[in-house]
């Protein structure tokens, strides 16, 4: 799909619905950045605010990738182009006829790096456009690796909306949840409940996760000494947790690079799937 200042197809976006009750549940899964995309890496740094009236003001880079149209914004309906498809009214189109198929189906929003970040404007922009009947059939926003969207006022007329129901998954020391800085410059602020998961995958609940702007003295040998344990950990893994956790030489020599720069490899798909299946989760919240 396209966004609206993009002339080239740049955003990603899956859906799919498990049948096998009359409660349906369909997922809508925004891709993160592709390694060798130079879209979705200008996408990613493109700092530049936009204000939403009455909302607040959110990170500009993210609003084109959803779709925000040229010189009109966010109108509630617009018509497709052929052969041009903006991805926030083409997928809100089709989930609509999708849960009206259904009147007891519900709905999941996801996504990792850029894909977490689209998938909590997703909802956003929904309810901008006061689209109530479909957000009270959102069964929750899960993201993973999101860096941050918004302002603190952004994130007060989220929480608003969602009502507990967002969940912000954070790995170690990934580096992609710090950025933007939270800071008196930039202003970006992070807003949900964090689930953190440590080194040995251990989660906890917490309101910020640690580092919050990662470049920070007091972290560095923490961050370089996890990075060691990670290394060491992608040998042993598959025999101490069986042949699906196995670490192939790609992941391998791309966790030596973490012994450079400490929170990239961190931010690979593969320790949130690890996470999620092998971490217990504390579930009283911590600060």
């Amino acid at each position: 799909m396209r966004a609206g200042y993009q002339e080239q197809i740049s955003t990603q976006a899956f859906m799919c619905r498990d049948k096998s009750s009359d409660e349906e549940l369909i997922v809508v899964a925004f891709r993160g950045t592709e390694p060798f995309d130079a879209v979705a890496w200008c996408t990613d740094i493109d700092f530049s605010w936009y204000e939403l009236p009455n909302v607040g003001k959110v990170h500009g880079g993210f609003m084109k990738a959803l779709g925000l149209q040229k010189h009109k914004g966010w109108p509630k309906e617009i018509k497709q182009q052929k052969g041009r498809v903006y991805a926030y009214y083409a997928i809100r189109e089709r989930l609509r006829s999708l849960l009206r198929e259904n009147e007891k189906a519900k709905f999941i929003v996801t996504g990792h790096s850029l894909g977490g970040a689209l998938a909590v404007l997703f909802p956003t922009v929904l309810a901008m456009h006061e689209e109530e009947w479909m957000l009270e059939r959102l069964e929750g926003v899960y993201t993973f690796g999101q860096p941050r969207v918004g302002d603190e006022k952004l994130g007060e007329f989220v929480m608003g909306r969602l009502k507990g129901r967002y969940f912000r998954f954070v790995y170690n020391n990934d580096m992609v949840p710090r950025l933007p800085y939270d800071d008196s410059t930039l202003l970006f602020k992070h807003f949900g409940t964090c689930v953190y998961y440590d080194v040995i995958y251990k989660g906890k609940i917490v309101s910020e996760e640690p580092n919050k702007n990662y470049f920070s003295l007091l972290e560095v040998i923490p961050k370089y000494w996890n990075a060691t344990i990670e290394l060491m950990r992608g040998f042993v893994i598959g025999y101490a947790r069986g042949p699906a956790y196995k670490e192939g030489w790609t992941m391998r020599l791309f966790r030596l690079v973490g012994l450079v720069i400490p929170g990239l490899p961190p931010h690979c798909p593969h320790d949130y799937v690890n996470s999620t299946r092998l971490g217990p989760l504390k579930i009283s919240k911590s600060d």
